[in-house]
């Protein structure tokens, strides 16, 4: 059976690692016991209740429950939405709408979110890249050389891992750049950490501009799995022609309206604001240890730094129950470790870690 999976996989596939998310580095694992500071995820959990009387019936492809108060919330029209399973498959979308397999190519600028590149190459679409400055800034002028090579430019703002916001000015240059080339995707998944820097207004101003959204981060429902699309109602059209007929499940659809209720907006505003606090205490708690170096910015959910002991440090933790994330093998960031925000306590119980950690080095030095 090996020979024959061997011969009929999808050529494209058969080098392809698959994106190592931080469930399927740490699958499993008892919750309770763990710390998990690991995939950006919120610490909190949020009741919502289901009414199962219309599980019997296939859901609406686009459910205006979710799409008439989201639109209202992003400042959008609303044919200029599509709710998708998860900003992940608003990226697939993108791709399988846009390019060509085995013709055409899309621009990621690393250190970025890994899934445009593995999304790229499931559908056997090239990928180009133009790496970001030593200060996570976009690279101008790499990126302009790409002109008419590409269909789709991937920008992430904030950027996951650096934390960093990209500048109005630079990424008002590239959308003029590729206005008749290229759609350029800014992916908004951390925006209500950055909420002023948002270019969901700017869709009239840039017909090829398009914004990814999630519910997964400040929204604290990466277990619902809730995206959205924001652009233009003729790319958003297109788009219509390739997702699932029922994209949107009917619990998927309930506790969504509930999230974007007036109480479920007011409830995560509150909870941003609870994690901008403790990210401020954690980055001045984190500078006192040695040799610890904070990397990038403080835009989203989460801080990253670069320490010489990284693997030691990682391997302690983990050890300890204290999940982080390894990002050393990305694009210009070596030796570097990223903590996703967690509760005071959470968050408290990492630092005792740390500090006995740093402690154990100084006495075995």
């Amino acid at each position: 059976m090996s020979a024959l999976i061997d011969k009929l996989v999808a050529e494209n596939l058969k080098a392809l690692k698959p994106y190592e998310s931080a469930r399927r580095i740490f699958a499993g694992g008892d919750s309770n016991s763990e710390t998990w500071l690991n995939a950006n995820e919120s610490p909190f959990a949020n009741d919502y209740s289901i009414d199962s009387d219309h599980l019997n019936r296939y859901p609406d492809c686009q459910p205006p429950s979710v799409l008439l108060p989201y639109a209202e919330y992003a400042g959008v029209q609303n044919n200029q939405l599509l709710i998708s399973r998860g900003a992940d498959e608003g990226i697939e979308l993108l791709i399988r709408t846009f390019c060509t397999p085995g013709k055409d190519k899309i621009l990621i600028c690393p250190p970025t979110y890994g899934m445009y590149a593995i999304s790229a190459e499931t559908c056997n679409v090239a990928i180009e890249k133009a790496p970001l400055n030593n200060d996570f800034s976009l690279n101008l002028e790499t990126i302009k050389s790409f002109q008419g090579q590409v269909n789709l430019v991937f920008i992430c703002s904030p950027n996951n891992p650096t934390g960093t916001s990209v500048d109005k000015e630079q990424l008002q240059q590239v959308l003029t750049h590729f206005a008749d080339s290229a759609l350029v995707v800014v992916d908004e998944a951390y925006i209500e950490f950055d909420a002023q820097n948002t270019w969901a207004p700017e869709l009239a101003n840039y017909p090829n501009l398009v914004v990814l959204r999630t519910l997964s981060k400040a929204f604290a429902l990466a277990g619902l799995r809730c995206g959205f699309t924001l652009a233009n109602s003729e790319v958003i059209h297109n788009i219509m022609k390739v997702i699932a007929p029922y994209p949107v499940p009917e619990p998927v659809a309930q506790i969504a309206a509930q999230a974007l209720s007036n109480s479920g907006l007011q409830q995560m505003t509150q909870q941003v604001e609870y994690l901008g606090i403790q990210k401020q205490q954690l980055k001045q708690q984190l500078l006192q240890f040695p040799e610890l170096e904070l990397i990038g910015d403080d835009k989203a959910n989460f801080i990253l730094f670069r320490h010489p002991l990284k693997q030691a440090l990682m391997d302690f933790l983990v050890a300890n129950s204290v999940l982080i994330r390894d990002q050393s093998k990305q694009h210009n960031l070596e030796n570097c470790l990223r903590i996703s925000l967690g509760t005071q306590q959470q968050n408290e119980k990492l630092l005792a870690l740390m500090a006995s950690f740093f402690s154990q080095q100084e006495q075995t030095a």
